[in-house]
């Protein structure tokens, strides 16, 4: 008889079992995810906001790319962060599937982006 065995959640371990410790790994983790969130944000508004700016392939490039960081910061963290102070620590198989599908897919496009800005910035040597 072939397993038969069906996974449908992952159980995430986490960084400690002491919750001092988890909750100091809360307040950590909550404000490198704000800090890289609100500076991708805060250079992706500088540029669209400066029309001079933004006519330059460039910085349309840059504005793109912080909004792909802040793209791929969103995928994974707010579970994490969410999760070293719930109970329960597990995440379903079709949401881990999920998150890594779409961290994947994020970091292809900055891949390509950043190809492009590199193939820019060589063009106009």
């Amino acid at each position: 008889m072939p397993n038969q065995t069906i996974v449908t959640e992952f159980i995430l371990l986490g960084l400690s079992q002491n919750p001092k410790v988890q909750k100091i790994i809360f307040v950590v983790f909550l404000f490198a995810y704000t800090a890289t969130m609100g500076g991708n944000i805060m250079i992706a508004v500088t540029i669209l906001c400066s029309p001079a700016l933004l006519g330059l392939s460039m910085y349309f490039f840059l504005a793109f790319l912080s909004f792909l960081d802040a793209c791929i910061t969103s995928v994974i963290a707010p579970k994490m962060i969410a999760d070293s102070l719930n109970d329960s620590k597990t995440i379903s198989f079709e949401g881990c599937m999920t998150q890594i599908f779409v961290k994947h897919f994020f970091a292809a496009v900055e891949v390509i982006v950043l190809i492009v800005m590199a193939y820019d910035r060589y063009s106009h040597l």
